[in-house]
């Protein structure tokens, strides 16, 4: 059974400042149970700068350090130089970043980081736009997408920049997808990534219901939606070379259902459908590519 594979200790507490039905706290909770107690937490400016609460009121148990939305990884580089300096190789140093902090304003930092194969594990919650300010459009926004900036008569009109394809060209030595609907999934990935030493990625979907319209109760099979229509694959890359599935169901699921259950996509037409299909699709096809040639 699931319960009997999750960690039973806590080092987030209840009564933290999310939404209603919030995926990002439960996917904190799930990583710093993986993770344990020697951690430090870096974190950029997003919804979780909210979330964790004013000091001396904070949800985490482990220290956390706020810092500016583009400084996530530099500002995790200098800990875990400090780290390095008092001899302390085993904390573990994670930035713990939005869509907005990692797919766009933090980018630099992140790649320069990624470059020097700092010492750092870099989670990206992503719930697909800049939603504490507003649910405004990020690189992170699907085409098609209702944003407060890009709205129903002008939807984004772009596709989702491949951030895990960004990553795997730094050839850092570990990248992984994870959601919170496939929890020991995601322990699994975060206690090897722990494991490892240089720059490691993780991307967690991160399923928003004010900003993608859907009701509350609903966040968790959003998540599943996602993986089982093959919008978010569920994969490990190591080095940028060695690409596999984690989850490879041949039984798929088709990718309307997925759409007309958010609101964000309530506007959009049958063309527009198979545009983001087309787009799936193509990714889909181009991983594969990069999983056979690992093999």
């Amino acid at each position: 059974m699931i319960a009997d594979r999750v960690p039973t200790h806590e080092l987030m507490t209840s009564g933290h400042l999310a939404c209603p039905g919030c995926a990002a706290p439960l996917a904190m909770r799930l990583v710093l149970k993986a993770l344990g107690p020697q951690t430090i937490v870096v974190m950029p400016a997003s919804c979780w700068s909210i979330i964790a609460g004013p000091w001396p009121q904070s949800s985490l148990k482990v220290p956390l350090y706020h810092t500016a939305f583009e400084t996530g990884a530099a500002t995790a580089s200098g800990v875990r130089a400090a780290l390095d300096m008092q001899g302390d190789r085993d904390t573990t140093v994670m930035v713990w970043a939005g869509d907005g902090g990692t797919f766009d304003i933090g980018l630099q930092a992140l790649s320069g980081a990624a470059e020097r194969n700092e010492d750092i594990l870099y989670c990206c919650y992503d719930n697909e736009a800049y939603m504490n300010t507003g649910v405004q459009r990020s690189s992170a926004t699907p085409r098609g997408a209702w944003t407060s900036t890009t709205p129903a008569s002008h939807p984004e009109a772009s596709a989702k920049k491949d951030i895990v394809a960004v990553l795997a060209a730094h050839h850092i030595p570990y990248i992984a997808t994870a959601t919170v609907a496939y929890p020991v999934d995601l322990l699994e990935k975060v206690k090897k990534a722990k494991a490892i030493r240089g720059t490691r990625f993780l991307h967690i979907l991160s399923p928003c219901p004010p900003g993608w319209k859907f009701p509350d109760e609903a966040t968790i099979e959003l998540a599943r939606m996602a993986v089982a229509c093959r919008v978010f694959p569920l994969l490990e890359i190591e080095d940028g070379v060695r690409w596999r599935f984690t989850m490879d169901d041949d039984t798929t699921e088709p990718l309307q259902p997925y759409l007309r259950c958010q609101g964000r996509f309530a506007h959009l037409t049958d063309e527009q459908i198979a545009q983001f299909q087309s787009d799936v699709t193509a990714r889909w096809k181009w991983i594969e590519r990069q999983v056979a040639a690992s093999e």
